[in-house]
């Protein structure tokens, strides 16, 4: 394997403050990013994607938004607890699925699934909303700007610079961005290990990243405006939403239950791991049409959604975790973080984030 080694860093004088690149803008990313910013960093941030957030998405439709991605979030670490005490707390609502149901395989209500007492929580008005309030203070967030390279500055010899590239059809479509002490990557575990292997870095951590499992999701997303316009509080079932052990679907959520959102009744179907697996190269309209009519039969709603569309998540549930927050090289001054390191929670985004900042800082 071809690997590049850091330069010595001078040992003579050096700054307190340092200038890191965190790349993906994800929860962890922007955990990592506001606590090193906090601690008086200069941190640059940079997000393959149009907005912050990562799978903590809101899709935004004529219908009303759907969170397509993580569903709502759980509170059990108390640094997660005070991080939403104190910034977010005005955000973030108790949502009533806190009676959660497991379906058979036909629909029926099995059992209630969560532990008593346990509150789910989301944003408000949609899941990216938490990630886009805490980066909102961070000076330079490069969205639309994939990172493909990380080396050595040619500028600066103890430094790193990146090689990026824009989103298709913008002007900006490769740069370079130089002059980093430290590198931070919160991106999936898959991203990360591409980009260390591109770069040939770091072949120890390549190994431990690779040991990592997550599993795709295809979810699909429906309207069904016909309630309200017949003035019915809801179509199908009484719950809100359920775990299904249906062959194709795991999860349900009646999007527009969940509060500060818009009344017009929306379904968020996310299939299982092993049902998304297999069908991971069908396309999203012969996915659409087998979740819905998966849908019909778990919920007994049979009208025609105004509205449908099938998004594909190619790393979504951990099966695998690295098994520690975070991993620190402080040779090359490169980390990794991830809720893949822990779980799949959005807790675990948050804590490994946050702890690869504290061993940093």
């Amino acid at each position: 394997m071809n690997t590049r080694t850091r330069p010595t860093r001078s040992t003579t004088s050096a700054a307190p403050a340092r200038r890191i690149a965190v790349i993906g803008a994800g929860l962890a990313g922007i955990a990592c990013a506001r606590t090193l910013a906090q601690a008086g960093h200069t941190v640059q941030v940079f997000e393959a994607n149009g907005v912050v957030g990562g799978r903590m998405a809101t899709a935004d439709t004529a219908f009303g938004g759907f969170d397509h991605g993580a569903q709502y979030f759980t509170v059990r670490d108390a640094r997660f607890a005070q991080a939403l005490e104190q910034t977010a707390k005005p955000l973030c609502k108790p949502w009533s699925a806190n009676t959660v149901h497991v379906l058979d395989p036909y629909g029926r209500v099995a059992a209630a699934a969560l532990p008593t007492g346990e509150r789910h929580w989301v944003p408000a008005p949609g899941m990216q909303a938490l990630p886009a309030h805490w980066a909102a203070p961070l000076a330079a967030i490069e969205c639309g700007t994939r990172v493909t390279g990380i080396a050595p500055d040619r500028l600066q010899a103890a430094q790193w610079q990146l090689t990026t590239e824009g989103m298709v059809g913008t002007p900006d479509a490769q740069r370079v961005f130089g002059g980093f002490d430290d590198v931070v990557l919160a991106v999936p575990c898959a991203q990360a290990l591409q980009l260390l292997r591109a770069s040939g870095l770091a072949p120890a951590l390549q190994q431990r990243i690779a040991a990592v499992s997550v599993g795709p999701c295809w979810t699909l997303l429906l309207a069904f405006p016909q309630a309200q316009q017949a003035g019915l509080p809801h179509l199908g079932p009484q719950w809100n939403a359920a775990r299904s052990t249906h062959h194709r679907i795991a999860w349900l959520a009646r999007e527009n239950s969940k509060p500060g959102r818009g009344a017009i009744e929306r379904w968020t179907v996310q299939a299982s791991t092993a049902w998304s697996a297999e069908h991971l190269q069908d396309e999203p309209a012969r996915v659409q049409a087998k979740l819905m009519r998966a849908f019909a039969e778990v919920t007994g709603i049979r009208a025609e959604p105004a509205f449908a569309t099938a998004h594909l998540w190619h790393q979504a549930q951990t099966l695998v975790p690295l098994g520690a927050s975070h991993v620190w090289d402080d040779a090359l001054r490169i980390g990794v973080a991830g809720d893949w390191c822990l779980g799949h929670r959005v807790e675990d985004a948050f804590v490994s984030g946050l702890e690869l900042a504290l061993q940093m800082a």
